[in-house]
């Protein structure tokens, strides 16, 4: 299975989580098995929510993770936040505790996407 470029992976047996940044014809492996490739989900059914919302502000591109704030506690939080505006990529790392919104200084554009990473629900996209 060939991977490409900004796809995400998770190791099932130690957690850690990689990013292409480029493609090839390999195949992503850790603790000697395949890693899972964290498909982009769009549409939350369940009742934490998990969607990034973006919106445009004096200070520039703010992304909440969800309609209703998603939970940020040790167990179960968001891990980054991402906004690709115009082809330029911004993130910001998450911590339990915090809250789970990133603000990036970005001029308003008709090309952005938002992606976030739950630990326990996997990658989310605008």
């Amino acid at each position: 299975m060939a991977t490409e470029r900004k796809q995400v992976y998770k190791c099932s047996v130690c957690g850690i989580v990689a990013e292409v940044l480029d493609g090839g014809a390999g195949e992503m492996s850790c603790c000697g098995q395949p890693m899972k490739l964290l498909t982009e989900n769009t549409v939350d059914a369940s009742k934490e929510k998990h969607v990034p919302v973006i919106a445009w502000g004096d200070g520039g591109c703010t992304v909440t993770v969800g309609g209703v704030e998603h939970p940020m506690e040790p167990k179960h939080f968001i891990q980054m936040i991402e906004l690709e505006a115009d082809g330029v990529l911004h993130r910001r790392f998450l911590s339990p505790g915090e809250r789970p919104v990133a603000t990036f200084d970005v001029k308003q554009t008709s090309r952005v996407v938002a992606r976030e990473l739950c630990n326990l629900h996997g990658l989310w996209k605008s």
